[in-house]
């Protein structure tokens, strides 16, 4: 099966096309049961493509052809430059097609094009690369004993790894997950989204010409009820890494203690704070603020959907915040349009989650000052939204919404925002904006979250480890934390001298 389609639009004029099958032991195969699902272009609401839906039965097809490899051609066999050069090769060749690959983003996601090319293509590129400089840097270290033993650790890979990619953002997290458990010498079974997979198939075209040996990377549709729960509950799989809702990262884990203890490297939801000084640099924290919530439509684990602003600022800030809600709301359309900067929501399922939101938030007697409705009469658009007078025990407060809403409440001491900010259940991503250099530090560091960003928002370093606290998570991917996830550690005790 393959998908292929001819663009002419303001931004990228072409032919994009993948093949839409399974991708086991380096060959495109049909699944076994057979099954489709259907890829829908969410800027139109209209069936895209159909695509393979593997089963159970896919997997441990999957699973069988990634063990033999892992035994014969991967693991420790092949050195780590080795590894490296083939993610290098990797790199090489997704970048020879960049456009090509932010075209699939943006029909897959509706993210606009300038962003899928120049953001998520382009960083997927950069993580490829740095991990492929760390495949040869894996390393243990030698333990003072005596004179009699010579003590050591080392790093191994685990062996068979399972990756599910979330939705919003299928093309760097396929990479994030792919790049270090490959750079580690672990071979690796990937379930794509059901609703973004064109990008993680467009990925494994390429993995036969980056030099990989078949089975070393192996790509499975399906749903998460089946192809999902299979890689969570496979007793062959050493280790999983998600990245979606806490919800079924918790079923994840169960899934894990029930079968065989395998490790899980949970990257979950986020109810982030956003905390807005009155010493701020007022017209950069609208500009910023605004990129934090409605970056990627709001479909964003760090979304700093609570944003707490001092009272001595309020009125001042919230007016400037409408003025930039007001640049993102006029260029809200068309994903390929040069001017689009906000797209529509991924689906018709998550078009009526956030809509649900809203909706519950007038009910509860919030206040819907800017947005609030369908953007447009075809596809999944709602208009960037501001919500005022909102409560502490509102669903909107306390829920993730993943999507373009932004609450704003009022505050008046660092302590009383700090104990506000903290009052959730989850600890992905902070960020509050303040001149003050001791205050920055200090709040940075009270705020009890795996990322915390001071004058900036959503910005990322592939270099840095990103994870969450709390109910955000487990582990922590990028950075060189995130390839010593994919390892575990062996103790080596040599008697050089000791006699009984």
């Amino acid at each position: 099966m393959s998908f292929k389609l001819d663009l002419d639009t303001p931004s990228y004029k072409g032919t994009v096309s993948v093949n839409t099958g399974l991708f086991i032991g380096g060959k495109w195969v049909d699944p076994v049961e057979g099954g489709t699902i259907d890829v829908v272009n969410p800027a139109t609401g209209k069936r895209l493509v159909a695509v393979s839906a593997g089963t159970a039965k896919d997997v441990d097809i999957a699973v069988d052809v990634a063990r033999k490899a892992y035994q014969e051609s991967w693991g420790l066999k092949v050195p780590g430059v080795e590894r490296g050069k083939m993610l290098y090769k990797l790199a090489d060749l997704i970048e020879a097609k960049i456009d090509e690959f932010g075209a699939l983003e943006t029909l897959d996601v509706g993210r606009p094009f300038y962003m899928s090319k120049n953001m998520d293509v382009a960083f997927a590129i950069a993580g490829l690369r740095y991990f492929a400089g760390q495949a040869d840097k894996i390393k243990g270290e030698t333990i003072e004993s005596s004179e009699q033993k010579f003590t050591y650790t080392r790093r191994e890979p685990y062996g068979i790894v399972g990756g599910i990619i979330p939705w919003n953002g299928p093309l760097l997290s396929c990479i994030f997950k792919m790049g270090p458990a490959v750079a580690a010498g672990n071979v690796i079974v990937i379930k794509p989204s059901e609703f973004t997979p064109l990008t993680s198939l467009k990925v494994a075209e390429l993995v036969n010409e980056a030099g990989f040996p078949p089975g070393v990377v192996n790509i499975v549709n399906g749903l998460g009820s089946t192809v999902g729960h299979t890689i969570s509950y496979h007793p062959q799989i050493s280790r999983v890494s998600f990245t979606g809702s806490t919800l079924t990262g918790r079923k994840i884990q169960e899934a894990s203690a029930k079968s065989n203890l395998k490790v899980v490297t949970l990257e979950l939801g986020g109810k982030s704070p956003n905390i807005i000084f009155d010493d701020c640099n007022l017209a950069q924290t609208a500009k910023w603020s605004a990129r934090g919530i409605y970056f990627n439509m709001g479909q964003a684990c760090t979304a700093g959907s609570r944003m707490f602003v001092q009272e001595g600022i309020y009125d001042e800030f919230l007016a400037a915040f409408q003025e930039e809600t007001k640049v993102w709301s006029q260029h809200t359309g068309d994903p390929f349009d040069l001017e689009t900067q906000h797209g529509p929501q991924v689906s018709q399922i998550q078009f009526n989650r956030v809509m649900g939101y809203i909706d519950s938030a007038r009910e509860d007697g919030a206040t819907i000052l800017t947005g609030g409705s369908r953007h447009g009469k075809e596809g999944y658009f709602i208009q960037p939204t501001i919500i005022t007078d909102t409560r502490p025990d509102m669903k909107i407060i306390k829920e993730e919404i993943f999507g373009p809403v932004a609450s704003v409440i009022k505050f008046k001491t660092e302590e009383e925002v700090i104990k506000m900010a903290n009052d959730t259940t989850y600890g992905l991503a902070c960020g509050l904006f303040t001149q003050n250099g001791a205050r920055a530090t200090r709040v940075a560091h009270a705020l009890e979250a795996g990322t915390a960003w001071v004058n900036c928002y959503n910005v990322f370093d592939f270099n840095a480890p990103f994870g969450g606290y709390k109910q955000s998570g487990i582990g922590r991917e990028w950075g060189s934390e995130g390839i010593n996830e994919y390892t575990q550690i062996k103790s080596v005790h040599v008697n050089v001298g000791m006699e009984i």
